[in-house]
């Protein structure tokens, strides 16, 4: 079984990519082919660990992306930069009212990368036929409990019916394999691992656990608070065996293992106690056109203002390689001089 160490973290190589020419490449021989790009900061939910109950002050409409730009940043960084992967998130991204449009633009882009969307899973059920036949290849949803007083408490909306049919329409609607977020806060739901991973068993979707980060917008995260990677871990092993998959890992977060021999898996995110910046491949492009080369930066780099001033795709794509070149070789959370983002996770984008 079990809960053995988790891996070195690795460092992927260049591939023979040079800083500051061709893809996005930085000064330690990362390369960034994974896009995450937040649709919107606005959310359905007031997640605790997110936002307050009252939520946020909401970006200015005239600084948030229209789906034009949107779609155009995304095609210079599969056409020009090596992105092979798009992730939609948000906020809410099922909250802005282009997304199967976005979606499909980005589909239709040669080479076509994978397109995958970040949900809560509220509407879902109503709009997951139109992404499937828009091109989208899988969901990911966030889901911290499957206990109704529970999710209320959590998110402070009494929603988590709709986010259970919302999985069951992305699953029928072949945005597979549905994958399952959760994120465990001590004395709140750090008993739901269990329940969490029998109900993802019974339904057929993929569960990741992520250890909780300092994303919040209160800043209320503490180290010695959070639920890690290892006591999620000895839940399971209360009542399942778990065996290291097999399988590479690649540049992927998710330490992986079988679940009960397979071929059902369950996945820990460790990004804090073992973080694995060193095979990171993602860059961030915010809802209001800021790139951000890591989730903890505490630089943006503006692409909207010269877009709106316009700017040529190469000039774009230039502006977007010198931000990817002073990537830091960690997030330093574990850091005593680390300082968490002054933007909270629902406006950087998951």
């Amino acid at each position: 079984m079990s809960s053995s160490p988790l891996p070195d973290p690795w460092v992927r190589p260049a591939q023979d990519a040079q800083p500051g020419s061709g893809g996005l490449v930085d000064k330690h021989g990362r390369v960034a082919t994974d896009l995450r790009v937040s649709l919107t900061d606005r959310c359905n939910l007031r997640c605790t660990y997110c936002m307050p109950p009252e939520g946020l002050d909401w970006l200015p409409k005239v600084e948030v992306l229209t789906d034009e730009e949107i779609s155009r940043l995304v095609r210079i960084g599969v056409e020009h930069l090596g992105i092979d992967e798009v992730r939609f998130t948000g906020g809410e991204p099922l909250l802005r009212p282009g997304l199967v449009g976005i979606v499909a633009a980005a589909t239709a882009l040669s080479p076509r990368p994978e397109v995958s969307l970040t949900t809560n899973a509220i509407g879902l059920a109503r709009v997951a036929p139109a992404l499937a036949a828009a091109g989208l290849d899988r969901i990911n949803c966030s889901l911290d409990t499957v206990d109704p007083a529970r999710f209320k408490q959590l998110t402070h909306r009494d929603r988590l019916d709709d986010v259970i049919a919302g999985l069951a329409a992305a699953q029928a609607a072949g945005l597979t394999p549905v994958k399952v977020n959760a994120v465990l806060l001590r004395g709140i739901n750090e008993a739901d691992a269990l329940p969490l991973l029998d109900f993802c068993l019974e339904h057929g979707y993929q569960l990741r656990f992520i250890e909780q980060m300092p994303l919040d917008a209160h800043h209320a995260w503490t180290r010695g608070e959070m639920v890690t990677a290892e006591d999620i871990l000895a839940q399971l092993t209360a009542a399942h065996t778990l065996t290291p998959d097999t399988e590479d890992r690649g540049s992927a977060p998710a330490e992986r293992w079988l679940v009960d021999g397979g071929p059902a898996t369950v996945g820990v995110i460790a990004s804090v106690t073992r973080n694995f910046c060193g095979a990171c491949d993602r860059t961030r492009l915010t809802a209001d056109g800021q790139i951000r080369n890591c989730l903890f930066a505490r630089e943006e780099s503006d692409l909207r203002t010269a877009m709106r001033e316009g700017a040529t795709d190469q000039e774009l794509a230039d502006r977007w390689r010198t931000a990817t070149l002073s990537k830091l070789p960690g997030h330093g959370i574990d850091d005593p001089s680390f300082l968490q983002p002054s933007r909270p996770m629902s406006a950087i984008g998951g």
